[in-house]
This record gives structure tokens, sequence and C-alpha cells, in this order.
């Protein structure tokens, strides 16, 4: 598919609410609260994404929240609480602050790759990198030594 260099640009200052589908990539320097549909998605340090997006990839250097769908992702920036990736690969970049490495993630879950099958009608479930919880919902925690 041919944009002749076509995109599509939210600018620094404005604020989109609703639902954006573009046949061209979306730059994102300013704010989108909805949906979006688009081949590529890209956010700037200062963008920021917040709701739902089926897209081909995603580089983000800003701030991401929601459930978001692609092929591709490219995370170099934030990533909020209660956030949903699935990807067929997830790239991971380190910032650097003070001469710290650090990636920072909130409350989020990622599913990378081709989703397994689940069961024997062929229905498929995405592996997740979130670790799995204990009876009572309960994060997993180290188990104490015995003595």
């Amino acid at each position: 598919m041919s944009t002749n260099g076509k995109q599509t640009i939210v600018e620094e200052g404005t604020e989109f609410k609703g639902i954006l589908t573009s046949t061209c990539p979306i730059v994102v320097r300013g704010r989108i609260e909805g949906e979006v549909e688009t081949p590529s998605l890209s956010v700037s340090e200062k963008g920021s994404v917040h709701g739902r997006a089926r897209v081909g990839s995603i580089r983000s250097l800003g701030e991401l929240s929601g459930e978001f769908d692609a092929d591709t992702v490219e995370l170099a920036g934030r990533v909020k609480d209660n956030t949903i990736i699935r990807a067929k690969s997830i790239e991971v970049k380190l910032a650097s602050e003070d001469a710290k490495m650090q990636v920072m993630f909130g409350d989020c879950e990622l599913a990378v790759g081709d989703a397994p099958e689940d069961d024997a009608s062929g229905a498929k479930k995405a592996r997740s990198l979130r670790p799995p919880k204990r009876e009572g919902g309960s994060d997993p925690s180290p188990a104490a030594p015995a003595t």
C-alpha cells in the first residue's frame, strides 16, 4: 500500500477525542483519547495515546495507555497502568536518565508472538509475560524458606 509520503498528524497542543481511522501513518505529537486504526502509529516524546488501537506497527517515545494490537511494537516511552499490548514482536529500548538505564511500565500486560493453540476447538490464546496470579487473587511472591 503506497501512501505517497502522506501522514495524519496530531500536532503538539492538539487533543483529539473519538475514533480516528487513517489509511496513512498517524504521527501523534499531541494527545489522542479514543480508538485508532492505522497502518503505522508514531508517538513523539510529548505525545500520548489513551484508548484502543489496531495498527500495523507502533513506535512510541511518549505515553501509551489502554489496549493495543499490532504486528510490531517499539517502546521507548511510558506505558501506564492497566495497559494491554498484543504484538508479534515487541522491542523495548532503555531510556538513559542520570546515567541509569531503565524501562518504565505501569501495571500492564504484554502478549508477544503468534497466539498458540488453546484447545481442541482450535481457539487461540496469546502468550502473556504477566506472571500467573495465585489463588485468592494475589500476585505470586517468593516462598519463604522452610525452617
